[in-house]
């Protein structure tokens, strides 16, 4: 007979330094994983200008980067980096920045919504948050690390012409926010998702803010979606309203009818049911006249 032959497979399956076909090798390279962390090799499959885009999100210079492989060790450092704060702080820096994410959202979720928040403005922003804040920004920072140690890193981290650039977008949403007027300050809610109760924090940013962080055009389309977003929500909870209440007005109007067809429905077995009777002793009194007749003759 034959032999069939043996497969890789099963080659590799059989270590013959330890006598049997079950035995795991020891000597084998191990790799640690990180829960949400993407393997080196999965990025470096990227081109690059997905890697820059990826890079711009986790709050990274691309341009610092000339080499495709910093960036992508870059990229896979600051998610280790990510995975490794306190996502309560995290979302601490979401309230304080105004920036839009669910509650439940995952850490990568969140530091994607930090990387946006140019602000240099941190009160109201708590300690724990401020070191997120900083290591995200790409500063060293401690959990000792005081309020004011932060603060003065964060802002030592701004260049002389970003600093300018901000004062001068500051002076002109101060000058803005006098033309138009600005709105009280309302609380920040997370968006609605898995049924997690918003909460409150930080008051909303005002106009000038808004444009000292994301300069005129922008901090005026902010303001704008901004406000169109609290008419629509206006006018979708009018609608809902008036919704629910014809639901009710028809659930009513059909109660009515039902009370209405019942009630018959009652009185015509009410009806039936007298007629029967009445045909019981019609019929009765007659077939006593009949037998009280034909016994008289």
């Amino acid at each position: 007979m034959s032999q069939s032959p043996i497969s890789d497979e099963t080659k590799l399956l059989t270590d013959a330094s330890q006598g049997g076909a079950g035995t795991l090798r020891s000597d084998l390279p191990t790799r640690d994983l990180t829960p949400g962390v993407s393997p080196t090799r999965q990025l470096s499959e990227l081109p690059r200008d997905e890697l820059d885009h990826l890079a711009e999100e986790f709050g990274l210079d691309a341009t610092k980067y000339k080499n495709r492989q910093d960036l992508v060790g870059a990229i896979h450092e600051r998610r280790q980096l990510i995975a490794t704060l306190d996502r309560d702080a995290m979302l601490d820096v979401v309230r304080w920045g105004r920036r839009p994410v669910t509650a439940s959202a995952t850490k990568e979720q969140i530091a994607h919504e930090i990387a946006r928040i140019k602000s240099m403005r941190f009160a109201g922003l708590s300690q724990p948050g401020l070191v997120a804040l900083a290591r995200l920004r790409g500063l060293e920072a401690t959990d000792a690390d005081s309020v004011p140690v932060l603060v003065r890193k964060l802002k030592k981290k701004e260049s002389i012409f970003a600093r300018i650039s901000r004062k001068r977008r500051a002076f002109i949403g101060s000058l803005i926010a006098r033309m138009i007027g600005e709105e009280g300050p309302s609380d920040y809610q997370f968006l609605p998702g898995d049924g997690v109760v918003p909460t409150a924090a930080a008051p909303s940013p005002t106009i000038k803010e808004d444009i000292e962080e994301s300069g005129l055009v922008g901090g005026i389309t902010n303001r704008i979606k901004k406000t169109a977003d609290a008419y629509l929500n206006q006018k979708l909870d009018e609608i809902e309203g008036r919704i629910d209440r014809k639901l009710d007005e028809i659930d009513r109007r059909l109660a009515e009818w039902r009370d209405k067809e019942i009630a018959n429905r009652i009185r015509i077995l009410k009806i039936t049911l007298w007629a029967s009777v009445i045909v019981a002793i019609v019929s009765l009194i007659y077939s006593y006249v009949m037998e009280v007749f034909v016994r008289h003759h």
